[in-house]
């Protein structure tokens, strides 16, 4: 599996080519370098560096690249886990279809610098930076091999952000911007899914500050769910901060007339405890029974196969879905 991360690894944090990269776990602040690593197996991960991990994702089998930017309190072997468990579902709706690749940037795991959800916003924030620069990287390899008259990567990038994944890739977004482009950013990814989003739900309207994420992507596709309990306790610790508003994950959007028309919002209230009991927050990938696709995995599925998210109706923007064998 290949992934990228900007947790802080044992040792030195300047990049070795080969080297053994171990996190270190009680240090969980974020880097401002980001590393490109291959994990071989459960107990061996490896530094490869950006030109070989983007040459790996260009020669890999599959048409597609799906980018895996996790929620707060994971730490990397839960990362790990939950990534195996998708791309296994993705091999059992289309074996050469998608491979996913996780973004791994640092949250809590109760004795590190970081402690708290609060702190793990911050860090979300902290990490836009480096990942960012992440895509400079990417930005960069295409045009040296376009100008060198090599093939460039012609393989539709797509990405998944969970929980507070939304606001690490929202702050990345608005960090590439602002210190890297000229023009605005690119439309680079074919399909974005925000699931159960730990934003404000009128962050994606025009003129606020996940507006960037429309103007990267040709889709966005909102799944919420209004008795998702991890975001009960989000709005709790936000309250306690003085931030009111719902969460994206839990209303969607405030106001769909208010934002972009490739927004798209998925209703997801009647399964989201039937596949992740009782917190209703995971309901994207299995569902009644592990392992299993559930109707929320097959719906986003469906997006990556066609690129689109209603095919029969193109005005649509809306959906709730059921399970009909619940």
């Amino acid at each position: 599996m290949l992934f990228i991360t900007n947790r802080f690894p044992k040792g030195s944090i300047k990049s070795e080519i080969d080297r053994p990269f171990a996190f270190d776990l009680d240090n969980n602040a974020p880097s401002n370098s980001v590393f490109f690593c291959e994990r071989q197996s459960k107990k061996k991960l490896i530094e490869i560096g950006s030109q070989a991990f983007l040459g790996r994702l260009q020669e890999a089998k599959q048409r597609q690249i799906l980018l895996y930017i996790h929620g707060y309190s994971n730490l990397p072997d839960d990362v790990f886990a939950a990534v195996d468990e998708f791309q296994d579902l993705c091999n059992q709706r289309g074996k050469d279809e998608v491979l996913v690749v996780p973004v791994i940037w640092p949250c809590d795991n109760d004795k590190g610098i970081v402690q708290d959800y609060w702190d793990d916003q911050k860090s979300a924030d902290y990490s836009a930076v480096s990942l960012a620069r992440a895509l400079c990287f990417f930005l960069a390899w295409r045009r040296d091999r376009e100008e060198a008259g090599q093939a460039s990567c012609l393989k539709r990038i797509n990405v998944l952000a969970h929980s507070m994944g939304n606001r690490v890739l929202r702050e990345t977004l608005n960090e590439w911007d602002r210190y890297d482009l000229a023009n605005g950013v690119p439309m680079l990814f074919r399909n974005t899914f925000l699931v159960a989003a730990d934003i404000e739900n009128e962050s994606i309207h025009r003129g606020q500050r996940g507006e960037l994420i429309s103007h990267a992507s040709r889709n966005v596709v909102v799944y919420y769910a209004s008795d998702d309990m991890a975001l009960r306790s989000s709005k709790a610790a936000n309250l306690k901060n003085r931030i009111a508003s719902r969460r994206l994950g839990h209303s969607g959007p405030e106001n769909l007339e208010l934002t972009p028309q490739n927004v798209y919002a998925v209703d997801c209230d009647d399964i989201n405890t039937l596949y992740d009991f009782p917190k209703g927050h995971s309901y994207f990938r299995s569902g009644r029974t592990q392992g299993v696709p559930g109707v929320v995995f097959d719906h986003l599925f469906e997006c990556l196969v066609s690129g689109r998210v209603f095919p029969q109706d193109e005005f649509r923007r809306t959906t709730i879905l059921h399970d009909s064998a619940a």
